[in-house]
């Protein structure tokens, strides 16, 4: 059914009104009501400069048509991003076609110009879904849409979660995979890689043997923005990128290190030739650099033989105690020392500089008979990131009743694996000149241990519950002991499937 409308129902109905009606494909351009002439064919669109210039080939026939947004000021609205974040996307042009994931809701507009200008008329046959987190998936609706013969490969937990944010049953339009499954779409056979809690339940990685290409959702990802360069190599990826990496992997994976050295173990019996994340550059090259870096995060291994040095301070006694030791650290020979301040520097940075430094010097006063609630929120969030295996040193100041190092020591207890590097130094209100042998102590105990000339460390018990891991899916459930009743959250699978890791 098709009418004409003119210039004067136009007012009537209103513009908001005739563009409800044209979506449904029942209205063409209004006439002049003049010339009494039928609507000219709805303008159809046109290939956008944009979308043809911006995507770069990553093989013959894999395309990159992700998108850069500098735009955002806090990455999930937590981590500021400065240098903004790209949402990578990729398109396999074979027999049959496949797109690898979608973009956040920020970029869809420049998304689709790309994906269309890259199949350029051809229908798309699948879309992979290896992760479900809205900066990946909130074009999926979009995409089924526009694409109506498409079908959807995804985890049968990631199934769930799509219908929850999107209220979109796919079923009779899925391909539900598991472990170890395969999809030929003609040159290429597409092999699909459960890693579950890296950092959702539902995440898959998809390997092409082809390519030898492992597309590994937020795996190897990185804050920052591609500016043209697509690839790590085409970059000085450890002096511009590497802090936003690994500051996003700690933040954003941290906690989850054996689900990551699962997925690395499996990774190191496969032929890998291109690591494609959904963040940051595509690496083709030294992967065995940035596999160190993620074993090292991901184990809990400090990536430096290095200090940093935290402080909370008011009015400037306990910053000054804090400056004095990292001075005496440096003096020793430790050549590499940061000092920060807690109330100013973002706790992701923190984090990040945690998982780096193999030694971390609490300085706090005691506010509220507490400790000092930006150095708490901080030591609460090393725990909440499961960090393990640094040596820590504490400075407590008070001007009347001191027990800010006994509470900060009583989180760090908690974590796995820590030791305890010299004695907490006390001072009231501000160092004197009696305080000056007790920070020199402990900074000479902390060089000491640094560059290994200490055999007085004593080892913090861990307070950590037992881990059971699931032999189905690898989930991994913290606790004493397994609830008879449990089930995995993940595959169901009862208790009998679970095993002490």
């Amino acid at each position: 059914m098709s009418r004409e409308i003119t210039r004067r129902d136009f007012l009537k109905a209103g513009a908001v009104g005739l563009a409800a009606t044209s979506m449904l494909g029942s209205v063409k351009v209004f006439a002049d009501e003049k010339e009494d002439k039928k609507a000219e064919i709805p303008f159809a669109g046109k290939k956008k400069f944009a979308g043809i210039g911006s995507c770069r080939n990553v093989t013959e026939d894999i395309v990159y048509v992700g998108v850069s947004d500098r735009r955002i000021q806090l990455f999930e609205n937590v981590y500021p991003v400065p240098r903004g974040v790209s949402y990578n996307s990729y398109v396999l042009l074979d027999k049959k076609t496949v797109l690898f994931d979608t973009v956040d809701r920020s970029v869809t507009g420049q998304f689709f110009e790309n994906l269309t200008a890259v199949l350029d008329g051809q229908k798309l046959d699948y879309l992979v879904v290896n992760h479900m987190e809205p900066d990946h998936s909130s074009a999926i609706s979009e995409v089924l849409v526009r694409y109506p013969e498409a079908k959807v490969v995804c985890t049968k937990a990631a199934s769930v979660i799509l219908n929850q944010f999107f209220a979109c049953d796919i079923s009779d339009r899925s391909v539900i995979v598991g472990e170890g499954d395969t999809l030929n779409v003609g040159n290429h056979t597409l092999t699909f890689v459960m890693a579950p809690m890296v950092h959702w339940p539902e995440v898959m990685m998809t390997y092409d043997s082809v390519s030898g290409i492992l597309f590994s959702a937020d795996a190897f990802g990185s804050f920052g923005a591609l500016n043209g360069n697509l690839f790590a190599d085409e970059v000085n990826f450890e002096k511009d990128w590497l802090p936003d990496a690994r500051r996003y992997y700690c933040n954003i994976v941290g906690k989850y290190g054996q689900q990551v050295q699962s997925v690395l173990a499996k990774a190191g019996g496969v032929d890998i030739r291109t690591l494609c994340p959904t963040h940051g550059p595509v690496w083709r090259k030294d992967l065995g650099w940035i596999l160190n870096k993620y074993s090292l995060w991901s184990s809990y291994t400090p990536e430096d033989k290095a200090v940093m040095v935290v402080y909370g301070s008011v009015y400037g006694g306990t910053e000054s105690a804090a400056n004095a030791v990292a001075a005496k650290i440096s003096q020793a020979g430790v050549a590499d020392v940061a000092v920060y301040d807690v109330s100013k520097t973002h706790v992701s940075e923190l984090i990040a500089e945690a998982f780096r430094c193999s030694h971390i010097v609490l300085a706090s006063i005691t506010y509220n008979m507490g400790i000092f609630t930006p150095m708490k929120n901080f030591l609460l969030d090393l725990e909440a990131h499961n960090l393990q295996n640094r040596c820590f040193s504490f400075v407590e100041n008070g001007s009347w009743s001191p027990v800010s190092g006994k509470q900060m020591r009583e989180i760090v207890d908690r974590l796995g694996g820590c030791s305890v590097v010299g004695k907490t130094v006390t001072i009231k209100s501000s160092p004197a000149s009696g305080d000056s042998t007790a920070l020199t102590e402990l900074a000479e105990a902390v060089s000491a241990s640094v560059l290994g000339n200490s055999t007085s460390q004593k080892k913090v018990e861990a307070a950590v519950s037992k881990k059971w891991v699931c032999t189905v899916c690898g989930y991994v459930y913290e606790g004493d002991k397994l609830p008879e009743d449990y089930k995995c959250p993940l595959c169901g699978a009862g208790i009998n499937a679970f095993k002490e890791a």
